[in-house]
């Protein structure tokens, strides 16, 4: 297919380079930063605009891989474009697009992205969503070009999807790096405790997380439980955090 896509961050850059791969033809990149855009399309092969009006009006589908808060004032820009106009936003409902196009939908990767970090698409679960048959049947081609595990996700059950990866993973990032600190805080290294999170990553590969809890407060360890609180006194927004995550495990 010939698509545009729209977006210059992480999401599109991976995008970009696994739609390339599946055989599709990346005809132009936007980007509001010029050299932004300039460098994707140099990496995909595609033309580039910094110029929303410029866009190539002769695509496929026009991708929206960019910030939530911009989709509406950038779908506007593409109202009458003929192709499937989708966006990638876990949070936003697909009728965000609804008045300026005909044929639109959402493709939604259940992945975090990092530039300097490949991702292999086909292994991503992709949430695909479509106004009508014209724009489902032309984002499951697509989507099912990219990954082997395709499925239909309402804007509600995505926004479940995405408060829920957001947990697994933004959250999960987040305490690694409050337990980086407390290691710092005591001259130790964040090494001691890469295997730890490592194994249990893998378990819950395999079984429900709950099966797999450990630790003082799914034991009632009340004595160990009070040395880490006394331990984070000093940080009464983290002692209270240990103290709501607790609870919530016991």
């Amino acid at each position: 297919m010939d698509i545009v896509l729209l977006g210059s961050g992480n999401v599109a850059t991976h995008l970009g380079d696994a739609l390339v791969q599946a055989g599709h033809r990346i005809k132009q990149v936007y980007s509001r930063t010029a050299a932004h855009a300039q460098a994707l399309a140099n990496r995909l092969d595609a033309a580039v605009t910094a110029d929303l009006t410029a866009v190539d009006a002769q695509a496929d589908v026009y991708i929206l891989a960019v910030k939530d808060d911009a989709l509406a004032a950038i779908a506007a820009q593409l109202r009458g474009k003929q192709g499937v106009i989708v966006h990638t936003a876990g949070s936003v409902d697909m009728a965000v697009l609804a008045k300026y196009a005909t044929d639109y939908g959402v493709l939604y990767p259940v992945q975090t992205f990092s530039k300097a970090k490949a991702v292999d698409f086909s292994t991503i679960p992709m949430a695909v969503e479509a106004s009508g048959t014209t724009a489902w049947e032309r984002l499951e081609i697509l989507a099912g070009s990219l990954s082997g595990y395709v499925f239909y996700c309402d804007s509600q059950q995505r926004l479940s999807l995405h408060a829920a990866a957001v947990f697994a993973c933004n959250f999960t990032n987040h305490l690694y790096a409050i337990a980086a600190d407390i290691l710092h805080e005591h001259g130790l290294d964040f090494d001691l405790i890469r295997p730890l999170i490592l194994e249990t990553a893998q378990k819950v590969m395999a079984h429900q997380p709950k099966e797999v809890q450990t630790g003082p407060a799914v034991r009632n360890d009340v004595r160990t439980m009070e040395k880490h609180l006394e331990l984070l006194a000093d940080d009464p927004a983290l002692a209270h955090l240990y103290r709501l995550i607790s609870g919530r495990i016991g």
